[in-house]
């Protein structure tokens, strides 16, 4: 069966998402607050590159998804994308990495939100966010509580992402806003110097792999095309016009960090390290402790949001029929994936506990990023090379975009995420020991790249094989389900 084939019976789902709905979705999808302090670190050459990847990455992003879309409406996004045009395995892996780079993110969601929290305990409490044994005790302990609330379920799943997103907009409009306050006020200490390369720039190349990363979102356009009023005339503006606004939070955000902590960002608390510093020459420090606890609950609920719709992506990528039937178990009470999300916490709770073992927590949270940033881009590099495939060998253009449009995007944004991905194993300037550093990068990317093959090649094959033998039958590709 093919996998854009449609049940005759398919629901209509009904047209209601204009311009403005889909500008505000890809702006709570792209806009993420919590690498923001990680980039701002590196100075205020990290504007340009924020402007640098808007125009070669994310633009480009857009273009591939509204062309990928438009050729394979079908579910699966990503996953389907890269199994239409590059094969079953290219569309495993894709999928795959889409789905384990979130092992790698939710544990530095659990760090993020350590960092954040202590400054609800007060100000004599700041140092335990770098305790290792504080920091782990809460990030597993937070971890536990979220992955029993999404078996639970308890509607979770319909209120938390909305309470991540209201919570990071408040933070971003509190931060700009006190930015705006301090520097029409006492003015900034910032120069033209400091948007100029460094002498040694080898600790922003690690920003742009990590700017990429905090790019990626627009791929949600995949799974809701039947609900767009006219996508032909819809998707378009309102990628534009969620660039625009996000690059602007994003480059405002970086901006504010710098003008009011410098270059001395804290990778963990930048945050409220800015708001707290910036609402106490205005003379509103009691704003900090609300706003802490405010971003931490923001924080809990992203984490949450993120392993919910994780667990959930061997579902509709099809990986059920390369891994073990009990990974597909449904909670017979609460009817959630129960397995996935154990599975999910065990591995996150496991890669924690490995880095904690030799790094501090700033390093702990770079290192997890990092590994995940290169997981996350791997799709990309199929999307953006399907475009550049689509100009080559399509003398007459199948999908919404000219040839040429297909290959500048394609080739843009292809050559933006392989940069991206072989930066990002330039290690941070949290960084202390390059040896581990690189040892982890190298060793983490082939462990996960290996294990996709292993289930694709090794397991998979395995299982169909038994199933063939018990059926007495020839089946269909499984992944085309």
């Amino acid at each position: 069966m093919s996998t854009t084939a449609q049940p005759a019976t398919q629901p209509h789902l009904i047209r209601a998402l204009g311009r403005r709905d889909l500008v505000l979705l890809f702006v709570v999808a792209v806009f993420n607050l919590n690498v923001v302090p990680s980039i701002a670190a590196n100075g205020g050459v990290t504007i340009w590159l924020w402007i640098i990847s808007l125009i070669l990455f994310f633009f480009p992003q857009g273009i591939a998804v509204i062309e990928l879309a438009h050729r394979y409406p079908g579910e699966g996004g990503v996953y389907l994308w890269a199994k239409e045009v590059f094969g079953d395995f290219h569309g495993f892996l894709s999928g795959w990495c889409y789905w384990t780079n979130n092992m790698l993110y939710v544990p530095t969601v659990m760090l993020y939100f350590v960092g954040v929290s202590v400054y609800v305990l007060g100000p004599s409490h700041l140092g335990l966010a770098d305790n290792k044994l504080f920091a782990s005790i809460t990030s597993l302990t937070l971890l536990a509580l979220l992955t029993l609330l999404n078996i639970v379920g308890l509607g979770v799943g319909k209120w938390i992402n909305n309470v991540g997103a209201i919570g990071t907009f408040i933070a971003a409009a509190v931060l700009i806003g006190l930015g705006v306050v301090i520097w029409t006020r006492f003015g900034t200490a910032i120069t033209a110097a400091d948007f100029k390369v460094p002498a040694n720039p080898r600790f922003v190349m690690n920003s742009f792999g990590v700017i990429c990363f905090g790019l990626v979102g627009l791929e949600l356009a995949s799974v809701m095309g039947d609900e767009i009023k006219d996508p032909a005339r819809t998707l378009p503006g309102a990628v534009a016009w969620g660039g625009v606004l996000s690059g602007a939070l994003y480059v405002g955000a970086t901006l504010t960090l710098l003008i009011a902590v410098g270059k001395n960002v804290n990778v963990l608390q930048g945050i409220v390290q800015a708001v707290s510093h910036m609402a106490g020459r205005v003379g509103v420090a009691w704003i900090t402790v609300p706003f802490a606890l405010m971003l931490s609950i923001s924080i809990a609920g992203i984490g949450s949001a993120w392993m919910g719709g994780c667990a959930r992506i061997p579902f509709v990528a099809g990986l059920d029929s390369y891994m073990p039937s009990w990974m597909g178990h449904i909670h017979p009470r609460y009817a959630t994936p129960y397995a996935a999300l154990i599975v999910q916490a065990i591995v996150s709770a496991v890669l924690v506990i490995l880095n904690f073992a030799g790094a501090g927590v700033q390093e702990t949270f770079q290192k997890l990023l990092s590994l995940a940033v290169v997981l996350q881009l791997v799709p990309f590099l199929y999307m953006f090379g399907a475009l550049v495939r689509f100009s080559i060998v399509e003398s007459v253009p199948q999908g919404k975009y000219s040839r040429a449009t297909l290959f500048l995007a394609g080739t843009s944004g292809l050559l933006t995420t392989t940069l991206g991905i072989a930066l990002v194993f330039f290690p941070a300037q949290q960084i202390t020991s390059l040896l581990s550093y690189e040892l982890w990068m190298f060793g983490g990317t082939l462990f996960f790249v290996g294990l996709a093959a292993f289930f694709f090649f090794v397991y998979g094959r395995h299982k169909m094989s038994q199933a063939n033998i018990g059926k007495g039958t020839t089946l269909v590709a499984p992944l085309s389900e």
